[in-house]
């Protein structure tokens, strides 16, 4: 396999010096383009903001990877190429999470000796504000993306700009949907470390040996495969926030090595005798119970100790009252004007079946469901038909508990006795089938399939078949 180097300095120290060392520690990104405006390196900021790795993108296109607004019409490059001369322009990328992101790029042209051309330099800065968000509705008893109006919800309020300013570790608990993410970024943004990176690892999401790489990096050699030097999640994080999503899925010979950089700071890359030091605050957050697998021997209790210096715990939308109502005008708004729809509002029926529901998916749920109500609704106000079907079946649970997972979902969905209902075929009938089941688990397409009865490669056949994919 080839392997791609990204070129070293000679001439200016008494030494060889390779460039990346130098690159990747400015704090705003960088990447070094060739005459055409293909990608030599990128430096571990712009990592970080694009979400690419410099070897994946070594030789692409710079519109490829950056994916900014600027391209095309307004090219900083080309500007640059065309003045001999800086350019700064204020515009948008699109990372590799699909996340808009308002930057301003600075880009400038490298001359060799003889005032040729031959590559170019962009510098890519993140100008978000931090806690600003389009989504937020003034008035609310808010911080960040978290909205609500209950006293425990404004207890957190209240500590989060608080703890935000210390540096000690914070687990954050709570189920499922109810917030963990944003709440570990509104920290992270309240902080004095908001103008470095927030990198999120899922600890569950990758098996133990791809884990400890991603984590710690590793060196070239390291293991086959590893091809050349990877720097892990927590040099990226550096003078930032490392978030641990699901941390009680982390394999216990991992939370060995965790404990020991949250109380030395130093991180040892696979295959490497050598350390550093890397400035860190860790942020860990889970749905299980921690204690309790303490107990039955699968967490350790030094870890637990360690990240549990301050805990916040979010509570599950059902304990939070009024919340909901704040909340689904919320996101109701939000999508309507996503959408470009015109929507003014929901009936007061509607309002009374969300106002009761339990929301076992919580705050994550109740968005779904308002995004889908107001994506199928071609009135100014929502109604029961907009709804998913599953949200009027908790009365027939009992009942459906003893049937089979696809006749059980596919009785609730035939039981509605409209005449719209009446007329589907049963092509309308399988693709409302599976949109039901999708938004009832979350859009997890495995859970989906489970409950349905089929195999994953037939739900994505069918999702595929009925334009349900993207």
């Amino acid at each position: 396999m080839n392997t791609v180097s990204f070129g070293n300095i000679r001439g200016l120290f008494d030494s060889v010096v390779e460039l990346p060392s130098i690159t990747d520690e400015l704090p705003l990104g960088l990447v070094i383009l060739d005459p055409h405006r293909r990608v030599l390196l990128l430096n571990s900021a712009l990592e970080v903001l694009s979400g690419f790795r410099r070897h994946e993108v070594w030789g692409v296109p710079c519109r490829d990877v950056l994916r900014t607004n600027l391209c095309g019409t307004n090219c900083p490059v080309l500007q640059a190429e065309q003045s001999h001369a800086p350019v700064a322009i204020e515009g948008n990328i699109i990372n590799r999470d699909r996340q808009k992101i308002p930057v301003r790029i600075t880009a400038a042209p490298i001359n060799n000796v003889k005032g040729r051309i031959v590559g170019f330099m962009e510098t890519v800065e993140d100008i978000r504000t931090p806690l600003g968000s389009i989504d937020q509705i003034p008035h609310l008893d808010s911080i960040g993306q978290l909205i609500g109006q209950s006293a425990k919800m404004k207890e957190l309020f209240r500590l989060v700009p608080v703890v935000a300013q210390t540096d000690s570790s914070l687990l954050i608990t709570g189920e499922t949907g109810t917030g963990k993410d944003v709440l570990a970024e509104v920290i992270h943004e309240t902080s004095d470390r908001a103008g470095g990176p927030f990198i999120k690892i899922n600890c569950g999401a990758l098996p133990e040996s791809l884990l400890e790489s991603e984590l710690f990096g590793h060196k070239k050699g390291a293991f086959t495969g590893a091809v050349s030097d990877k720097a892990g999640r927590l040099r990226l994080a550096h003078n930032g926030t490392l978030y641990l999503t699901e941390i009680g899925d982390l394999p216990l010979p991992l939370q060995v090595k965790l404990l020991t950089f949250l109380d030395d700071k130093v991180v040892f890359p696979l295959g490497s005798t050598s350390g550093f030091q890397a400035d860190v605050r860790v942020i860990a957050a889970t749905h299980r119970n921690l204690e309790k697998m303490v107990v039955d021997g699968l967490f350790r209790q030094d870890l637990l100790f360690r990240l549990n210096v301050v805990r916040f715990h979010l509570p599950p939308l059902r304990e939070r009252g009024k919340d909901i109502g704040l909340l689904l005008d919320h996101f109701l708004k939000v999508y309507a004007s996503r959408f470009g729809k015109q929507i003014s509002g929901i009936s007061q029926q509607v309002r009374n079946i969300l106002l009761n529901y339990g929301y076992p998916g919580n705050v994550r749920e109740l968005r779904n469901i308002i995004e889908y109500a107001t994506s199928i609704c071609p009135l100014e106000t929502i109604q029961t038909d907009h709804l998913p079907a599953y949200l009027f079946d908790e009365t027939k649970e009992s009942i459906r508990e003893d049937l089979a997972p696809e006749a059980s979902v596919l009785a609730s969905l035939t039981s509605d006795s409209t005449e719209q209902t009446k007329n589907l075929n049963w092509a309308d009938i399988e693709r409302r089938l599976i949109v039901d089941t999708l938004f009832k688990v979350g859009g997890r397409r495995s859970k989906a399939a489970e409950i349905l009865g089929w195999g994953r490669t037939t739900l994505w056949r069918k999702m595929k078949q009925y334009g349900l994919d993207s």
